[in-house]
């Protein structure tokens, strides 16, 4: 089974439709429910096993809500926006709970925070909004990059024989998802900059013929 693109159907065309309440965008909503709980886990009793536990459920949910989206036709226009929102607010959440945590050092939310920064800026410079672009393969590798490196990270606090181990995994995931994170910053940024100017320049072409007539 593919791990990216998991539950498309040969052939068949990936529509988007209008719909809200779909069973993917529930649990879109469901694994972002889950972070107020590991801050709580994590910056409360310092549960590091229950968090890297909800951590593990809200990664896993990532994949199975892309899977029954694309597998039962439930794709839908909010969810092409919630849920890269949705990922990309959960993993600065976590961030953030795990520099206080003394986890991880700040450049490490540092790192995560310039390209989105960036991406942000530019998105209100030219659309005022979310530029309503596909997540690329290089965002979704990246995305599960870390979601997978996190949870080994918080695995290491634990006073467990095989810590040690969990620390290095976590950090080759960890590095190669921050890699991929500013490889796909870069590419939506070349992408979100020709659309704008596209645009852009399809109104100027329209308000021109409009004066013209």
């Amino acid at each position: 089974m593919r791990f990216i693109g998991a539950g498309a159907r040969p052939g068949q065309a990936q529509i988007h439709h209008d719909a809200v309440f779909t069973i993917p965008n529930v649990l879109t909503v469901v694994r972002f429910l889950g972070v107020p709980l590991f801050i709580w886990l994590v910056l409360g009793p310092r549960e590091y096993g229950y968090a890297a536990l909800v951590l593990a459920v809200m990664a896993s949910t990532d994949w199975v809500d892309g899977y029954i989206a694309r597998r039962f036709n439930q794709m839908s226009h909010l969810g092409r926006i919630l849920d890269p929102i949705a990922d990309r607010l959960a993993l600065i959440a976590v961030a953030v709970t795990l520099v206080v945590a003394g986890v991880v050092a700040w450049w490490y939310l540092t790192a995560l925070l310039v390209p989105d920064t960036i991406l942000l800026a530019v998105s209100l410079h030219y659309f005022r909004g979310h530029p309503d672009l596909p997540v690329s393969r290089v965002g979704k590798i990246r995305t599960g990059l870390l979601l997978a490196g996190t949870p080994l990270l918080v695995l290491s606090k634990l006073a467990i024989p095989a810590s040690g181990s969990f620390a290095v995994v976590a950090w080759i995931f960890l590095g190669l998802g921050l890699l991929g994170h500013w490889i796909a910053g870069y590419n939506y940024l070349r992408a979100i900059i020709r659309k704008g100017k596209r645009l852009r320049a399809g109104s100027a072409g329209t308000s021109d013929d409009g004066g013209q007539r």
